[in-house]
Formats: C-alpha cells, structure tokens, sequence
C-alpha cells in the first residue's frame, strides 16, 4: 500500500502534539481522521482543540470526525468507536497516542498523579484496542500503532521515574501482547518510539528541557505513515525507532526534522547510549 487514502484512523490525543501530526499527514493521503481527544475549550497553556485538530486534517486534505473522548472512560470510548465506523464505515488504524508523564520521583508522585498515568496509559490503550478490535477484523490491512518504547528494564530508566514508567511500559507491553494476540486475525500491532525528544507543546511545560535539541514532530508522523502503509500479516510485533524507520524507507536528510540543526540532539528516554 503506497499511501493511506480512504482510509479512517482513530487516533487517540491528537489534539496536538505526535498525534495531531501523524493524523495531518494521513490526512494528506486523502484519510478519515478521528480526533478522539479530551480538550473542546483552548487550554491555557496548550494549543489546540479537538475542533482545531478536524480543520486542520480538512485543510491538508482529510476527512474528519472529532469526538470528545475521556480515555479514562470505556463507556466514552466504545461510542465513540461506533461514531466513527457509522461515519466513516469501518476503523482501519488505530493509534494510541495519548499519554500522560509525570517525570517525578516516588515521594513527589501524588498518588491521584500514579492513577492518571496508570489510567491513561496503560489502561486507556488496553481499552481503546479492546473497542477496536471489532472493527480492525473487519478492515482490509488493520494496524495498531502504540507511542511505545522497546521495554528497557535497565534501572536508570526506573530509579527517578518509577511510576511514569511503569505507566509507559504497560503501553509496551499491551503492543507485546497484543501483537501476538491479534496476529491470528492479521491485525499488525506494534509500537513507535522516538530517537530524540520531539518539540510538543507538551515538552515546553517540562522544567530543563531545551526545545532546541528536539526534532519536529513530523518525523514521528512520516515514520508512522511508513509503518501504517506497510502489510499487516508480516508487519507486527515490532518496537520501532523513527529515525531507523525512516533510513530504512530511503530517506536519507533527517536534518529537516532537527528544530536547530546546529544543536546537538538529546536522545529521548528508555532508549540506553
């Protein structure tokens, strides 16, 4: 498959940020886009609306649907499955983008802060595939994409953040499990996860990051466009890196993607020297 035309993602968060990005560009094929997010009202400190997100899918090509959806809510989730598929006729991607950090040591982790992240990250892509899974049977080439790393059981991944990743590791392991589970009805599931910290709105509100040393989130969207175009029946069970995605797919000046290519880039989290 060369591009994604005519065909509808559900993308989980993509108000903004990766999400957002990954859905403009299937948009640009010619793709149904469904903006399954929380934010109706512009947030004080971070752009974008579930509504703002549909007008820009539109403009760069798409067809959209947004629909308010707590991920926390299982309920809210399924109708919001069945709004898509009754619009657009089916579900053939799903990507859970959504996430919540919290890069907090465990006696600054509130444990309201412990359950937000358990409840959106791990469960809420348990849930979302859960609700899915219906309709990707149904589609011709289903993939789940899940924001997820390779699980790195190295402790300097644990020892400052234990409860974001634990969080985050749930994602990874439901691509794990997932991916072997589904693979009898071929339906590809697998995880993407970015070289280097990606310059989201999101990253600006976190203390010492310098957003120079950050790529776009462009190249986050471009790798998945490569992994959603792919055969699902030999395409699964696999924990991508974007760049590496990307060399493999011919593209040879990931310079574009750099916000200052004369910086030097901070390798992101989960992923050891």
């Amino acid at each position: 498959m060369s591009d994604l035309s005519g065909k509808t993602l559900f993308i989980t968060g993509a108000s903004r940020g990766i999400g957002h990005a990954i859905g403009v560009r299937a948009a640009r094929d010619g793709a149904n886009i469904v903006i399954a997010a929380k934010t109706v009202e512009p947030h004080p400190r971070l752009p974008g609306t579930i509504f703002t997100a549909a007008r820009d899918m539109e403009e760069a090509g798409g067809r959209a649907l947004a629909v308010q959806t707590d991920i926390r809510d299982e309920g809210q989730i399924a109708t919001a499955m069945h709004q898509a598929a009754e619009t657009f006729g089916g579900i053939d991607i799903l990507v859970n983008n959504a996430s919540a950090i919290s890069l907090t040591d465990t006696p600054s982790t509130p444990m309201k802060r412990f359950d937000l992240m358990h409840q959106i990250n791990a469960r809420g892509t348990f849930a979302a595939t859960q609700a899915a899974l219906a309709f990707l049977k149904q589609a011709d080439n289903p993939h789940v994409l899940t924001l997820a790393s390779p699980l790195n059981l190295n402790p300097r991944w644990f020892e400052h953040h234990t409860a974001y990743t634990m969080a985050k590791y749930g994602m990874s392991m439901c691509v794990l499990g997932h991916a072997a589970e589904f693979q009898q009805y071929g339906i590809a599931v697998n995880g993407l996860w970015p070289r280097t910290v990606i310059a989201t709105a999101a990253l600006r509100l976190i203390p010492g990051v310098d957003v120079e040393t950050a790529r776009k989130p462009e190249i986050m969207a471009d790798a998945a466009h490569v992994i959603l175009t792919s055969d699902a029946k030999t395409c699964t069970g696999n924990f991508f890196i974007d760049d590496e995605v990307l060399t493999k797919a011919g593209v040879s000046d990931l310079a574009q993607y750099a916000v200052n290519p004369d910086k030097s880039l901070t390798t992101d989290i989960f992923l050891d020297d």
